[in-house]
């Protein structure tokens, strides 16, 4: 088991001060979920910190913006250690879960090599739509990114990526399966994209299919990174940890086992 990389802070947005306000959404945009400002901490030491990043928030600040970022947050509580937040992979902003940062320069090369290598093992739990009767599988596909999206391409296409993932199906619901997936490689959106291209989309994400902006059991992509585990930078041994699922997951698979569930 392995898995995926990511990205660094951006120069210019400036970290919003944590509280324990929520961020409320505009009433029209129902994919922004509230969240609170306080962030939960799943794992940390000198070296580096996991935190379990609440649906809807960003995983690194928007340019010129002023929306909260799991960044933004974390640098202005690490600062008042002398510390700093380097963030080493991402999640999209609509999913939740585990989210490593670094707090060296030195720790984040290190960190960044395993996500390279698809080392680090990434599972995620995922509600998808229909029902899934493989138990479990792998899934390779091509893809090229165009803009914000992953278009679908053939293995011939030499400016394609190679996409590949486990999954396992976890339970099987009238019009639902809910499967946990374990990465292999780490493209961008993939688990979206992947089994959107399956005909079975994630429950909530309209991106990669626009039907789900009718989804009313959940008000956001059905998508949770619930486990992580690398080898430490330092003390080179395992750091594994484990991430519940959010409420407002529990409460669609609630929904979902209902007998008249669609």
């Amino acid at each position: 088991m392995r898995k995926f990389p990511k990205k660094s802070r951006s120069r210019t947005a400036k970290p919003d001060r944590p509280s324990t306000r929520r961020f409320s959404p505009k009433k029209d945009d129902r994919r922004k979920p509230r969240f609170s400002l306080n962030l939960s901490i799943l794992y940390e030491d000198d070296a580096l910190i996991i935190i379990d990043k609440p649906s809807g928030l960003l995983a690194v600040p928007i340019p010129g913006s002023q929306t909260p970022s799991a960044w933004s947050l974390l640098a202005e509580r690490l600062e008042k250690k002398k510390q700093k937040a380097l963030i080493v992979h991402r999640i999209d902003r609509f999913s939740s879960g585990a989210l490593l940062f670094a707090k060296t320069a030195t720790d984040r090369a290190a960190l960044v090599r395993q996500f390279l290598d698809h080392t680090p093992e990434r599972h995620y739990i995922a509600a998808l739509r229909g029902r899934v009767e493989l138990k479990s599988g792998t899934l390779v596909h091509y893809f090229r990114k165009e803009g914000m999206y992953q278009q679908l391409r053939s293995a011939k296409d030499p400016e394609a990526t190679r996409a590949e993932l486990r999954y396992s199906v976890d339970r099987l619901f009238s019009n639902a399966t809910l499967v946990k997936i374990e990465l292999v490689t780490g493209l961008q959106n993939q688990i979206r994209a992947q089994f959107s291209a399956l005909g079975h989309p994630v429950i909530g994400d309209r991106k990669f299919h626009p039907a789900e902006s009718a989804e009313t059991r959940i008000d956001r992509v059905a998508l949770h990174a619930a486990h992580l585990k690398f080898t430490h930078p330092r003390t080179k041994k395992m750091v594994s940890v484990e991430c519940k699922l959010p409420p407002d997951f529990n409460h669609l698979i609630r929904e979902l086992s209902r007998p008249s569930a669609g």
